[in-house]
């Protein structure tokens, strides 16, 4: 299913970001309509190699895909960012994302002393082993600890967000990496961070940095 565009259920998301990409939106300071395109042109070329990057800092700010396109519709296109989960936000990223689709993963390193980025990958690993809830469980006792076990009588994964914004059967629909680390906070019975936290963004920054190398598979498709 994730292979093939006919059967893949996010393709539907992919081609309603494309629209986006391509339709202007109005400004409020009497410039003319801007889209994506307009600033980034075709986004077979402009986007290669940009989903792979993230999360990243930008301006001082650690930021995750979605972050910077809602960045760039605040600060270029002068509109109200998308709700996070929203489709629209999903659409967009899952249309960026697959323009990389295939390339290696590759967070993006400003300097070797860029001291924002190694103090946020840094908070994001001690968010991956700590242990919350009330059944007491960090990431690690079961994507390091128990990898390639079953809960449920599915597999337990090592964590790797491959193939992310994401179509899960189970959810009918596409959702973000945001989406399931909160879907594992709640299994465990804790709070979850709220949507675009920068603890999530942590997070996924650390679980983005263990799958260097790795291929991007979005959009991708699971149980």
């Amino acid at each position: 299913m994730q292979e093939d565009e006919a059967l893949n259920p996010a393709t539907f998301w992919r081609l309603d970001g494309e629209v986006l990409w391509q339709t202007p939106v109005g400004v409020s300071n009497g410039a003319s309509n801007r889209s994506c395109a307009s600033c980034h042109g075709n986004a077979t070329d402009a986007m290669k190699g940009v989903a792979v990057q993230f999360p990243k800092v930008v301006s001082g700010t650690l930021l995750n895909l979605e972050a910077q396109i809602n960045r760039c519709r605040s600060l270029r296109q002068n509109q109200v960012p998308f709700a996070f989960e929203s489709k629209a936000l999903l659409s967009m990223a899952v249309f960026i994302g697959s323009q990389s689709r295939g390339l290696p993963i590759e967070p993006a390193v400003v300097s070797a002393s860029d001291a924002g980025r190694e103090s946020s990958l840094r908070a994001g690993r001690a968010l991956f082993e700590r242990r919350i809830g009330q059944l007491n469980l960090s990431c690690v006792n079961c994507h390091d600890e128990r990898a390639g076990a079953r809960l449920g009588g599915s597999v337990i994964p090592q964590a790797h967000p491959t193939g992310y914004p994401i179509y899960r059967l189970e959810w009918n629909t596409v959702g973000s990496l945001q989406r399931r680390l909160r879907n594992c906070m709640t299994g465990v019975r804790a709070e979850p961070f709220a949507l675009g936290s920068v603890e999530l963004i942590q997070l996924e920054l650390y679980l983005m940095e263990r799958a260097r190398g790795m291929v991007l598979e979005t959009p991708g498709v699971r149980p």
